[in-house]
């Protein structure tokens, strides 16, 4: 049985690393690899690496930093097959979902291309009378990312390359439920030209998290995932004086308004909800109704009895098993909770077995309905194949019920009118917005993030955010006076003449 090391300064290595963790095939439940659990001195190890590696990368030229990137971004092209596999088996997403989450990391890569028009900064010739201002962004040194199980290729990507481009160098530290894809990803920057050092990875459990939020030389913490963590993550982090960016859980709502078309709104009500298993941070998992339509509800229902539960290697699923054990045991206590509050369960995934896998960690696309705001299972973020439905007397109170969840990540309407999608995008408090778009992910040109308990700090992540969390600016103001010329200076408040 294979061993994940690390990978710092340009290598794999076991470390100090005594301890090791499971990770297994959610398909069959078994075993396939040990991973080595960090500790304070391979984080040590990491940092030491990246910040010597800082002192050339950070004054390379944009050029350089540029064409690394092009050439990351062919090799990860290439090899999109290979790690969309490797997520596949370690997560358990079906292999075109996999394959989606890379084409996603891809687009954020090839923001992180157009690095010298996104560093660009301004010039004011002549502000005052021969003087010039102009301002300029900086990399800010060891930036390091904790990112979670959910996308282990995509969300990492939504962070190292745009570090990296900036002029940083690069710590992550993957979930250890599905650690191999960052191994694969070092050694195709590696392949690209990065020069060693410059991007490592530290595997590990809250030993290597506490270590990369206390250790001094690292500068700046990026982190996704649910936000009890999220919220730990910012205060320590801060507490030590790092910048941070924390992106924390949701409970996505979509709202279907009278008049929509219900066979469109249901095909992509079971699209979000049971996509990935519902292990997305911008999954719906509560479809508010408004005004009574019991249709969509059987229209759910029926779709969610289709869906194909199987292996993710399998051309024919089109849903994998869930993460653990642990997570199908609790997603399924979740339902049988909501039943005894008074919910009807319209689809019933409990107790799903596949043949042949009858191990593995599935539960079925699940639908409940008559579900209200004080059940668990509208409270509770059950990241799983389960769709609760509420209902509402008109939009105002959907609104209403949004803006009263603690998390506001994405949410969605479905309508024919024009004058509803304005009056919901605006009447919401929540960050992300879709209209007849279920998973609103913006575009890697522009940033994502939440708003409430689902983002601590300021800054949202990739895009136009993200070059701004990782370089911080300066503005010079210059004089050239001519050597001959006498310039009369003045204790005066220096202004503008």
């Amino acid at each position: 049985m294979a061993t994940i090391e690390h990978w710092i300064d340009g290598a794999g290595t076991g470390g100090v690393s005594t301890r090791g963790a499971p990770v297994f095939q959610p398909a069959t439940g078994r075993q396939q690899h040990t991973v080595l659990l960090g500790e304070p001195a391979d984080v040590d190890a990491a940092v030491r690496a990246a910040t010597a590696a800082f002192a050339e990368w950070g004054e390379a030229s944009l050029s350089q930093r540029t064409k690394v990137l092009f050439a990351f971004r062919e090799l990860v092209n290439a090899h999109s097959r290979e790690i969309a596999e490797i997520v596949s088996d370690e997560h358990g997403k079906v292999l075109s979902d996999a394959a989606g989450e890379v084409q996603r990391g891809l687009e954020v890569i090839e923001f992180a291309c157009g690095i010298p028009q996104l560093l660009k900064g301004g010039y004011s010739d002549q502000a005052s009378a021969g003087v010039d201002v102009f301002s300029f962004r900086e990399p800010l040194g060891v930036v390091a990312g904790i990112t979670p199980f959910n996308f282990p290729a995509m969300v990492p990507m939504w962070m190292h390359p745009i570090a990296i481009a900036c002029g940083n160098t690069f710590v992550l530290k993957p979930s250890e439920r599905d650690p191999s894809s960052a191994g694969f990803v070092a050694r195709l920057w590696q392949r690209a030209g990065l020069p060693d050092g410059v991007f490592n990875v530290v595997h590990g459990d809250k030993v290597a998290v506490d270590a990369i939020l206390d250790h001094p030389g690292i500068a700046a913490v990026s982190f996704v995932g649910s936000t009890p963590i999220a919220r730990y993550i910012h205060q320590r982090a801060t507490a030590a004086g790092k910048r941070v960016q924390a992106l924390g859980g949701a409970k996505n709502h979509a709202v279907i308004l009278p008049g929509a078309d219900l066979d469109f709104a249901a095909e992509h009500l079971v699209a979000s909800a049971f996509g990935s298993a519902g292990e997305r941070c911008m999954a719906i998992s509560a479809a508010v109704l408004v005004g009574e339509s019991d249709r969509l509800v059987d229209l759910v229902a029926a779709r969610a009895a289709e869906v194909k539960v199987g292996p993710g290697r399998d051309p024919a699923s089109e849903m994998g098993p869930v993460i653990t054990a642990a997570a199908k045991e609790r997603i399924e206590n979740l339902i049988t909770v909501g039943e005894r509050q008074g919910a009807t369960v319209a689809a019933d995934g409990r107790g799903l077995k596949i043949p042949g896998y009858e191990d593995g960690f599935f539960v079925g696309p699940t639908v409940i309905d008559r579900v209200t705001p004080a059940m668990d299972v509208y409270t509770e973020e059950i990241f799983g194949p389960v769709l609760s439905v509420v209902r509402a007397a008109d939009v105002d109170q959907a609104i209403s019920m949004i803006n009263s969840n603690p998390y506001g990540n994405g949410t969605a309407v479905f309508t024919n009118s024009g004058e509803a999608a304005r009056r919901f995008q605006r009447g919401v408090h929540v960050g992300m917005i879709g209209v007849n778009v279920p998973i609103p992910v913006p575009m890697a040109y522009y940033s994502f993030g939440g708003w409430k308990d689902s983002l601590f700090g300021q800054s949202h992540i990739y895009g136009p955010d993200g070059v701004d969390f990782c370089t911080r600016a300066k503005v010079v103001t210059q004089r050239w006076p001519a050597t001959s010329a006498f310039s009369e200076a003045s204790l005066h408040f220096p202004t503008a003449r």
